[in-house]
């Protein structure tokens, strides 16, 4: 208890398991939340314990079915309020939407900012997120918002693996900033992909700017989705001339043929967190070349230092 308010986590159903290891990181029990749902299909919420006064975190990935883990937030964060917290941080570990962040044409929504209005609006006082697909994002919301990044935990992962002669890889334009982001923290140069999409979950790799021939590449992104642009992009640099090429991002989204394209490519290893549930199952037949990471003790820190008013920033 800091300045006579508890700290409270509770948890949805997208990620349990990361916020049962968050809870164990901070040292306090997940909180009574339970979800089920109506014969309909509604989702029904019910909070087992008194929550007033409180300083509420609620862990919550908006990860598949994405739309029934939006709701799921959104009903939970209006229990909560109702229920009379005095502060509500929503912990989001993966942001759905964020890929229509601006309008490329006419007529074009932009999602990204319609979450953030409906997280806002449901009664949300904080919300910390993690590695959004564009930093633009922390601009939408009108509370708030501390933008924690996984890349310490790839990068030390990455370091342990001793890779001198290496070279860390955006997969396209936009990406430079993380890679060279990781590429500091690894002490190694940076190449870039240069690419097209002919259509949302296409891509055509057109070049390759920067040196990669007899090097270990590292891919870096922030999520892989169907795989296609690590796959290809994996293809050309290893005719290019790299030694062995890594993958690895924040959030694995693996949707469609992603695992299936990802263990019979030339990747030697895809390093990944574990801000979306993955599935072991789903892994069962694969290559062994998948490689999960916890972001819990990164985000159960952050949650210590919002609780305890102190800076987030630091962690990085």
């Amino acid at each position: 208890m800091v300045n006579g308010e508890e700290l409270k986590i509770f948890s949805g159903s997208a990620n349990r398991e990361l916020a049962v290891e968050i809870a164990n990181y901070v040292g306090v029990p997940l909180g009574e939340c339970d979800v089920s749902r109506f014969g309909d299909g509604e989702i029904a919420i019910s909070i087992g314990e008194s929550v007033r006064g409180t300083n509420s975190f609620l862990i919550q990935p908006l990860c598949g079915p994405i739309n029934d883990s939006i709701m799921e937030l959104l009903i939970i964060v209006d229990a909560l309020r109702r229920a009379s917290v005095k502060s509500l941080n929503v912990v989001v570990p993966y942001y759905a939407y964020a890929r229509q962040d601006r309008k490329t044409k006419a007529r074009d929504p932009i999602t990204a900012k319609l979450l953030a209005d409906l997280i806002t609006a449901a009664g949300a006082t904080r919300v910390v997120a993690m590695d959004l697909h564009a930093g633009q994002i922390q601009g939408f919301f009108n509370i708030p918002l501390d933008h924690l990044t996984a890349l310490p935990i790839l990068a030390k992962y990455f370091k342990q693996k001793k890779i001198d002669n290496g070279v860390v890889v955006s997969p396209d334009l936009g990406g430079v900033t993380r890679a060279r982001d990781l590429a500091h923290r690894l002490s190694l140069p940076i190449a870039i992909i240069e690419k097209k999409r002919p259509a949302p979950n296409q891509a055509e790799v057109m070049n390759i700017i920067g040196e990669v021939e007899d090097k270990t590449a590292i891919f870096i992104d922030d999520m892989i989705d169907t795989a296609g642009t690590i796959t290809l992009g994996a293809e050309a640099l290893m005719r290019e001339g790299a030694k062995d090429v890594y993958a690895c991002c924040t959030h694995p989204v693996f949707s469609g043929p992603a695992l299936r394209r990802l263990s019979d490519s030339m990747i030697t290893e895809v390093v990944y967190t574990n801000s979306i549930p993955v599935d072991k199952g789903m892994l069962v037949g694969m290559r062994d070349c998948f490689r999960a990471l916890s972001v819990a003790p990164l985000i159960g820190e952050a949650v210590i230092r919002i609780h305890e008013k102190r800076s987030v920033s630091e962690l990085f």
